[in-house]
């Protein structure tokens, strides 16, 4: 929902960091695979219970998140590129919740699985539409600097870094904000479906 309003505010920010970090030796997939390293490293600090470095990590990881992207423009974006980066996106969503429950298994383990079921729900309708968009040559002005088809919803990259975020800071509550964020993922998934669906549909009565 806030990522077409925050994109375009960061972007230029962004641009400014891809220019000093154009170098030879620095690429966009190791931006992105540094990236994932990094965010790699918030699963066992979350573990541990060490979660001001685990904030720290999925800071970094969101930072160079967005950097690898800015400087794959800058260069030419790449298919290769735009499926490492989704990739390793989805898996650092996925091993953030599966962090919490590792923490406090008693606890989190059944509303970390909630969240993690509701996140299938949001990335396979979001990458299967993807996946047909290209096949349909379909624009998406909103999202035009993104690699494949964006497909928006109420929970987005930056509603999800925010429940990260909260989940650092209070810890405690994390079981509340995994069932009430579930539960909105399963409202972006169903309008995904819905939108998708008739998108798909009115292209083969045209």
């Amino acid at each position: 929902m806030l990522d077409s309003y925050l994109h375009p505010r960061l972007k230029p920010v962004l641009n400014r960091l891809a220019g000093m970090l154009d170098k030879p030796y620095v690429t966009p997939d190791g931006l992105t695979l540094c990236g994932f390293l990094t965010g790699v490293l918030t699963l066992p600090f979350l573990a541990l219970g060490w979660y001001a470095p685990a904030l720290a990590a999925i800071v970094v990881n969101r930072l160079l998140d967005g950097l690898d992207g800015a400087l794959a423009r800058r260069r030419g974006l790449t298919d290769a590129g735009g499926f490492l980066d989704i990739v390793c996106d989805f898996l650092f969503y996925a091993l953030v919740p599966f962090g919490f429950v590792l923490a406090a298994p008693a606890e989190n383990a059944l509303a970390g699985g909630w969240l993690l079921f509701a996140f299938i729900g949001t990335g396979s309708s979001f990458l299967a539409f993807a996946a047909l968009a290209v096949k349909h040559n379909l624009d998406n002005p909103g999202y035009a600097h993104k690699s494949f088809y964006y497909l928006g919803g109420l929970t987005e990259g930056t509603e999800t870094i925010l429940l990260f975020v909260l989940c650092c800071i209070f810890p405690a509550y994390f079981p509340w904000f995994a069932w009430i964020f579930g539960a909105l993922c399963w409202l972006t998934t169903t309008t995904r479906i819905w939108n998708g669906y008739l998108t798909l549909r009115s292209l083969m009565l045209t």
